[in-house]
C-alpha cells in the first residue's frame, strides 16, 4: 500500500506535456514550496522574449518568472519590488528597473520582456504599452536552465522564500528565442492569432507541479443583458 501511494504521488508530480489553452495555474497560498517547474526546449539563447499574464492581490515583493542556471541564479528574472514600486528585470544578475508602472492588484496584467544580447537591450511591455529600452548586458544566456513559476530561485532550482512567493493566478506563459516585433507583442496582449513560444509554449507546456498548485479554466468576463419589466 505504501508503495502504491508513493507511486501515485510520483506520477501526479511527474513532468507532462499538456495543452493549457484557456486554463490557468492557481497559487492559492503563501508557501516556500509550491511552484511550477518548466522544461524549456533550448539551453542557449542569444535573444529572448518572455510573455505571461498574472492576477494577484499581493502588495509585497513577488517573483513572476525565475530562470536560473547552475552558474547564475538570476539568469532571467522578472520581479515586482513593492517597496519602491518597480518591476525589476534581471539578466545574468544585472538589473534594469522599471518604475512608475500601473501594475494593479486584482486585475489581469499582461507582461512581455524582450532581450537581445547583440545590442544588450532589454524592454518591458505592460498591458500593451512599451516601456523604455535599456542597456543591461551583451552576454548570451547559456547553461542548463531551470524555470520556476510561483517562487524566486536563490539557488539552481531551490532556496525559495515565502515572502517572495507568488499568490494568485497565472496564464499564457510563452518564451521565444528571438525578440518579438511590436505587432506580435500586441497580438499576444490582445490574445489574437499570435505565434506561440518556441522555447516555452502554453499550448504544449512541458511542466511539473510541486505542492499546492491547481489548474482550472481561466475566468472569463461575461456581459449579462438586464431588461426592465413594465
Amino acid at each position: 500500500m505504501k508503495f502504491f501511494i508513493c507511486l501515485v504521488t510520483l506520477l501526479s508530480n511527474a513532468a507532462a506535456v499538456q495543452d493549457l489553452s484557456g486554463k490557468m495555474f492557481i497559487f492559492p497560498e503563501e508557501t516556500n514550496t509550491a511552484h511550477v517547474k518548466l522544461m524549456p526546449s533550448q539551453d542557449s539563447l542569444s535573444a529572448v522574449t518572455v510573455c505571461h499574464r498574472s492576477f494577484t492581490d499581493l502588495t509585497r515583493d513577488h517573483a513572476l518568472f525565475s530562470m536560473a542556471t547552475s552558474a547564475i541564479v538570476n539568469e532571467f528574472l522578472i520581479f515586482w519590488d513593492a517597496t519602491v514600486q518597480k518591476m525589476a528585470t534581471y539578466i545574468q544578475n544585472s538589473v534594469a528597473p522599471y518604475e512608475g508602472l500601473d501594475y494593479g492588484v486584482n486585475k489581469w496584467n499582461s507582461i512581455c520582456t524582450t532581450f537581445d544580447s547583440s545590442s544588450g537591450l532589454v524592454q518591458l511591455w505592460l498591458n500593451g504599452e512599451p516601456l523604455t529600452k535599456k542597456y543591461i548586458t551583451n552576454s548570451v544566456l547559456s547553461g542548463k536552465p531551470i524555470i520556476i513559476l510561483g517562487q524566486e530561485q536563490d539557488s539552481h532550482g531551490g532556496s525559495f522564500d515565502t515572502v517572495q512567493s507568488f499568490l494568485g493566478m497565472m496564464s499564457d506563459v510563452h518564451m521565444w528565442d528571438y525578440v518579438l516585433s511590436p505587432c506580435e507583442i500586441l497580438k499576444y496582449m490582445t490574445g489574437k492569432n499570435y505565434t506561440p513560444g518556441n522555447v516555452v509554449n502554453w499550448a504544449a507546456l512541458d511542466f511539473q507541479l510541486n505542492g499546492r498548485v491547481l489548474i482550472e479554466h481561466k475566468e472569463m468576463s461575461c456581459q449579462v443583458e438586464l431588461s426592465k419589466s413594465n
